[in-house]
């Protein structure tokens, strides 16, 4: 759960709460008919959590929903396999929100003949910027966003890095609807027509 009446975001964790500290003065209200408006003692007796264990948390979270979309995709045809390569990243200041990503592979589609990229996914969804910083507006509802973006070795730093020559600033898809998203990831690894063709059916 979240405590947002201070400048930072602080976490606590509603399980341990005793029981009937949970509904919140609405239930009060419905249950006796009196809304208590002191809440000291409740919040005295949360139990806060600081933003690395938040960020573990929603890390252990956002791996086990990485591996069981890595699980699908693979599952899919004998003759598309993608490697696992499962790891997630927390936001700055908001440990609750994070992607983890999946898998990765070069293909080639419309007019790129070798094309390298990642796919992810993430417990929010956003506009995907066209600088450096790539997470635009947001949004603290909760939501999945899945997306696909190009990648190339930057060899002055090192590391990979968003291919921006390719499409929209390097995005090759976003979607919030996984079925989607598998026959994205799909038919990127696929290597010929007829698999294609089978998957634009699904």
């Amino acid at each position: 759960m979240l405590d947002q009446t201070m400048a930072n975001l602080r976490y606590y964790d509603d399980a341990k709460a005793p029981k009937e500290q949970r509904g919140g003065v609405y239930t009060d209200y419905l249950r006796t008919g009196r809304i208590n408006r002191s809440t000291s003692d409740a919040r005295a007796a949360r139990h806060y959590l600081t933003h690395k264990e938040v960020a573990e948390r929603t890390g252990r979270k956002l791996e086990a929903a990485g591996t069981l979309a890595y699980d699908r995709i693979n599952g899919f045809h004998a003759s598309i396999r993608f490697p696992k390569m499962i790891f997630h990243r927390t936001l700055d200041g908001s440990p609750h929100l994070g992607y983890c990503h999946v898998t990765a592979a070069r293909t080639k589609f419309a007019d790129y003949d070798d094309v390298r990229w990642s796919f992810y996914m993430a417990n929010f969804f956003c506009e995907i910027g066209k600088d450096e910083h790539f997470f635009d507006d947001v949004r603290r509802g909760y939501s999945r966003m899945y997306f696909a973006v190009a990648m190339d070795l930057d060899r002055e730093q090192g590391k990979l890095v968003i291919n921006r020559t390719v499409r929209d600033g390097g995005l090759l898809f976003r979607t919030q609807d996984p079925k989607t998203a598998l026959k994205n990831v799909l038919m990127l690894g696929a290597r010929n027509d007829a698999l294609r063709t089978i998957i634009r059916a699904l």
